[in-house]
């Protein structure tokens, strides 16, 4: 196991949950898996694939991309009247990071 508990309390400390030990343990096993599988990838032979700058190829006749255009960006009155404790122009939030 690549995972120990100690890391899944370590991580979950650090984004302020609150696990019970069945959690903690199905979430051990989870990452560990999940790191398991990043070792079978890093197996594959990579030595002749070109690199990408970017997933979809992109040419004159490609219309996957969209295109550039500007757009209104002044709505940060209109998002806050939703926000139930705004002090313009920011969201205020309960304080998280305490450490």
């Amino acid at each position: 196991m690549k995972i120990s508990r100690e890391d899944v309390l370590k991580v979950a400390t650090l984004a302020n949950l609150e696990l019970t030990d069945a959690e903690v343990e199905m979430y051990r096993g989870q990452l560990d898996n999940i790191l398991s599988y990043i070792d079978k990838l890093n197996e594959v032979d990579t030595s002749n694939v070109e690199p990408l700058t970017q997933v979809v190829a992109a040419s004159e006749d490609d219309s996957a991309l969209r295109e550039d255009v500007v757009r209104r960006a002044d709505v940060i009155m209109e998002v806050l009247q939703g926000a139930p404790d705004p002090a313009t122009p920011y969201f205020r939030v309960p304080r998280v990071i305490e450490k």
